[in-house]
């Protein structure tokens, strides 16, 4: 009996890394959101009770976060130069997997949402505004401005780490995306390049990444106790506008992409290839969802 619960428990644990792993990958790609693949995945909801409840049940909440905050830092660190080569390379094939990974996730999400009355129109209004979101236009910094602020500057680098950690916590709204509009994405891109293969600056790297940080765990905390409370009390309306929201940005994030035009978009094989990679990305997702079940069903079947 103990080994089982052992062997489900180490199940559950790795299994959990890889979630993180996909979660800490959609939050490099302006236009995914990492809430989206939690919510995809089965564990948004255990995700942002444990968040909330970090103060008032510590070593709970740590044992449900540690995993999937470990996984979000593997994926980020060996993902992040193959992401953006192939976003740079090969942008359509290289979001079209990430695309499969939320369609993939959709009809659990739709079941949870049933849509319809005044829920079909809130899901109709959030994926309104989801897919506008990749039209706003982004505010101009110089890439090194982040080496040169000043009191004022970290301030708002604090406000837009909170906006973002915001955007992380809300499925569907992009934290990339939401950075990039306000002018930081690419900033701090390049500056966690430079400082991981050059070595620039460390102090100042260091400080601004420890600034922004601040920002998005405030945020994180802060936004998981409200969601947690809409989910408690409008369980159904709160998954219907997460839909809405999963679906516009899914959409959203191929407009400025189709806009620059290729010559690869003259291959039948970069096409397929994009078609592929969206079938894995949707068979993937469906098989984490698909072992989160079993394994929710198994925690509840165990004496």
């Amino acid at each position: 009996m103990r080994a089982g619960r052992r062997a489900l428990q180490a199940r559950k644990f790795f299994g959990d890394i890889l979630r993180g792993a996909a979660i800490g990958v959609a939050f490099i790609i302006p236009g995914f959101s990492g809430g989206s693949v939690a919510a995809i995945l089965g564990i948004y909801g255990e995700i942002v009770s444990s968040v909330a409840e970090i103060f008032r049940n510590f070593k709970k909440s740590f044992r449900v976060l540690f995993p999937i905050a470990a996984g979000m830092v593997l994926g980020i660190a060996l993902l992040l130069f193959p992401i953006r080569w192939g976003l740079a390379n090969y942008p359509v094939p290289t979001v079209s997997l990430f695309a499969g990974l939320a369609v993939g996730g959709l009809p659990d999400v739709f079941e949870r949402a049933k849509p319809k009355g005044k829920r079909l129109f809130a899901f109709l209004a959030a994926l309104l505004a989801s897919a506008l979101l990749a039209f706003v236009p982004a505010a101009a910094h110089g890439e090194d401005f982040l080496y040169k602020l000043g009191l004022g500057g970290y301030l708002l680098l604090f406000g837009a780490g909170f906006v973002a950690s915001g955007a992380l916590v809300v499925p569907g709204i992009s934290g990339s995306m939401l950075l990039l509009v306000l002018g930081y994405y690419t900033p701090l891109v390049g500056l966690i390049t430079d400082l991981i293969v050059r070595g620039r600056e460390p102090l100042v790297s260091l400080t601004v990444l420890a600034v922004a940080g601040a920002g998005m765990l405030l945020g994180t905390f802060t936004f998981s106790v409200a969601m947690k409370r809409l989910l408690a009390f409008y369980p159904r309306g709160t998954y219907s506008v997460i839909l809405g929201l999963i679906l516009g940005s899914a959409a959203a994030v191929y407009g400025p992409i189709l806009r620059t035009p290729s010559p690869l978009f003259a291959s039948p094989w970069y096409w397929l290839v994009s078609v592929l990679l969206m079938a894995l990305g949707a068979g993937c997702s469906f098989l984490f969802g698909a072992a989160a079940k079993r394994s929710a069903q198994s925690k509840r079947d165990a004496p």
